[in-house]
């Protein structure tokens, strides 16, 4: 069991659609480039939708059966904690380790001074082979990246222990993640959060850094393209400098948490991984519920009636529904269509307005991230949705296939 070079996240709110997300790899494998898929569902989102762990397992496996898939897949326990960890442990074989709520937790005063003891020898001018710049560590430098990360990795610690000793020796994957914070991590501070975890002898395969620029559930990326590149760049060149001085795997590797559809970035992290032969983990987020709504509204009757009753009710609720999100949605509320206006809205008008095609003139990203958010209607709907995704199943499927197979893994993995 390997995470390949190339892997991509999948996340699907009502597990309906593992067996078209999976045809979009089969495809992607036939043109020679394997790329391993990993279904993930955060706790929270578990708890929106009252699923559980080993509903994503289950998904998983019919899934690889029906479609007679014979490489390595994985199930994500996608951004848990110390207190969320237990319920994952069984169904899943990887761990996104979410230790955000540990960054810029200070170190007392006496364990500062432990800390810059042990690690005097760091001080001066490091070099990291291809870029440019040199970074200088002076005391202060590395007192700030020690307040602002030695309690995180420390609490990554925990968390892998916890696994590793209730596995009991069968393989699973880990990832760390710091991406849903408010401020960026630079390549120096990257550069000692990879000391830090080696230190703490958690054996991390991919790295989910905090970028700079706006990642926003289920729209483009918002801010600066260069200094995305640039930052992009040097942690690949921080992650190669990384396995080599302190032991990590040679296969350890970026996880990019997109929030899904970061289509301006994808050009750039194409041509990078490709100058540097270096493989990218890339998880997103809930594109699959945006599909089934495209889905249903492009088959009109009742399967309309139901996706504009979901906007309707998200309209009316929200505070409600974008409360949990705030850092990642960027809503202009006097963009969405009022119920007036929505009214008179034709299927093909709604599936304009909510595909994210940047080209046409009626797509709609604050309508768009409305509705990301707003699976949890769906779920209060119950039977009466999930009968509406078995009985448009195919026109579903097919925008579903279609979105990873062209949205995303053409531009980001074979660079069409």
């Amino acid at each position: 069991m390997k995470l390949g070079k190339y892997s991509l996240g999948i996340g699907d709110r009502f597990a309906h659609q593992g067996h078209y997300q999976l045809q979009a790899f089969m495809e992607t494998l036939e043109r020679g480039v394997e790329i391993t898929p990993v279904w993930n569902k955060s706790n929270r989102e578990h708890q929106t939708v009252s699923s559980s762990p080993d509903s994503v397992r289950k998904e998983a496996n019919d899934a690889v059966k029906s479609q007679g898939w014979s490489n390595d897949y994985f199930v994500d326990a996608d951004h848990i904690t110390l207190g969320t960890v237990d319920g994952f442990i069984e169904a899943s074989d990887f761990f996104t380790l979410d230790v955000a709520d540990k960054i810029n937790e200070p170190l007392t005063r006496s364990e500062l001074e432990l800390f810059l003891s042990a690690h005097h020898q760091y001080f001066g001018e490091l070099k990291i082979k291809g870029i440019d710049e040199t970074f200088l560590v002076t005391e202060d430098v590395l007192s700030q990246i020690a307040h602002k990360f030695y309690k995180a990795t420390r609490a990554a610690c925990f968390i892998y222990d916890r696994i590793r000793k209730c596995k009991q020796g069968l393989p699973f994957v880990v990832e760390v993640s710091m991406d849903e914070v408010d401020d960026p991590q630079s390549p120096l501070e990257l550069y000692f959060i990879l000391m830090l975890l080696s230190e703490n002898k958690v054996p991390v395969d991919t790295i989910a850094p905090k970028f700079t620029g706006r990642f926003n559930k289920g729209v483009d990326y918002e801010g600066d393209i260069i200094a995305f590149e640039k930052e992009f760049e040097q942690d690949i060149l921080v992650i190669n400098h990384a396995i080599h001085q302190f032991g990590f795997s040679p296969h350890l590797k970026l996880s990019v948490h997109t929030g899904s559809d970061k289509f301006s970035l994808y050009p750039i992290m194409h041509r990078l991984i490709k100058k540097y032969d270096v493989g990218l983990h890339l998880k997103t987020a809930g594109t699959s519920w945006l599909e089934e709504l495209i889905g249903l509204a492009e088959s009109e009757g009742s399967g309309l009636a139901m996706a504009k009753s979901i906007y309707n009710e998200a309209l009316s609720r929200f505070e409600e529904l974008t409360s949990p999100y705030t850092t990642v949605l960027n809503i202009d509320e006097q963009k969405l269509p009022s119920v007036e206006e929505f009214r008179q809205w034709s299927g093909e008008r709604f599936v304009r307005a909510l595909r994210h095609d940047q080209n046409d003139e009626l797509y709609n990203p604050h309508f768009r991230q409305l509705l990301h958010t707003a699976y949890k209607i769906a779920h209060e709907k119950g039977g009466e949705y999930l009968d509406e995704l078995k009985k448009n199943h195919q026109i579903i499927g097919f925008n579903v296939k279609l979105n990873i197979q062209q949205r995303h893994i053409n531009p980001l993995f074979l660079g069409l």
